[in-house]
């Protein structure tokens, strides 16, 4: 019985959605190398740590409160929306992935506190806000449209990116601020998106994302605009003189991503269409973040 508890645990965790927080940690490790200090790799090793369980924590959280709300009876599991289907599998294994995402919550807390005493107070508003974000995620964040959209850039965009150069280097900058954005329209486009397949069971539980209020259409066009701003930032950028040419390198991505775009919108109101092109934009997602990192790094 323990052994089935703990696989159901680790399936809740979906290990095979934690590619996104390396990217983050890395743009920052590009920005950081750009500014000419010496990069640590102990503390980027303990960043990344606290990035993956901050991940972790929302993933299990999450899967916790879907469980308990009831949605994971309601809704229809693709390989990228509905959850990993282990708790309606396992009941038995609820308390312990909620304990699970609870001390995940807090290993991430203690990375942080940590790393606050060692490089000063001005992290700490980031850290609250990462914390704050996780714990109220599903709860509250999913009940209110606009804050639903953009909970998740903020997460993998501001939060990791910046946090990572601001460990590394004792400061905020701006070319730090600018090299979160292409993460941060990228992360809320990719939880939009896989809201589509579950607008009925969201509502029914009482979700209040974009999808519900704006109906599948008019948020592909809202899919669109963030993609498009994701790979607005690059060249704006290096223009200004913010970040390097190299960073250019995530234009590479760019005739993938006008294909997952268009397609997107075709297939907004057919589900079964769609879930294919889900799959195409995580790759897409994935290519151009690291291709932008590499840019960075060889900047």
């Amino acid at each position: 019985m323990e052994r089935a508890i703990v696989g159901s645990v680790l399936r809740a965790a979906r290990p095979n959605f934690l590619t996104l927080p390396p990217l983050s940690v890395l743009i920052g490790i590009g920005v950081a190398l750009r500014s000419g200090v010496h990069v640590a790799l102990s503390e980027c090793f303990l960043v990344l740590c606290g990035a993956l369980l901050a991940h972790l924590s929302v993933n299990l959280l999450n899967e916790y409160e879907d469980f308990r709300s009831g949605l994971d009876l309601l809704t229809a599991r693709t390989p990228f929306s509905g959850g990993s289907g282990s708790l309606p599998a396992h009941p038995q294994a609820a308390a312990a992935t909620r304990a699970a995402g609870l001390a995940c919550l807090l290993l991430t807390a203690l990375i942080g506190v940590y790393f606050v005493s060692e490089k000063g107070l001005a992290l700490l508003p980031l850290g609250l806000a990462g914390v704050l974000l996780v714990v109220a995620y599903t709860p509250r964040v999913t009940r209110w449209p606009l804050l639903c959209l953009l909970a998740p850039g903020l997460g993998f965009g501001p939060l990791m990116v910046m946090g990572t150069a601001f460990v590394l280097t004792g400061h905020y900058s701006l070319p730090a601020a600018v090299a979160s954005l292409p993460p941060m329209f990228l992360a809320s486009e990719l939880l939009l998106v896989n809201q589509f397949p579950d607008v009925d069971p969201d509502r029914r539980v009482g979700r209040r994302h974009l999808p519900i209020v704006l109906g599948r259409r008019r948020s592909a066009l809202v899919f669109g605009t963030l993609v498009a701003g994701a790979f607005a930032v690059p060249p704006v950028a290096v223009l200004a003189g913010r970040l390097p040419p190299w960073s250019l390198l995530a234009q590479l991505a760019a005739p993938l991503a006008v294909l997952v775009v268009r397609q997107v919108f075709v297939h907004a109101d057919d589900l079964a269409g769609l879930t294919r092109w889900l799959g195409i934009n995580v790759v897409m997602i994935h290519a151009a973040l690291l291709l932008f990192a590499v840019g960075l790094l060889l900047g």
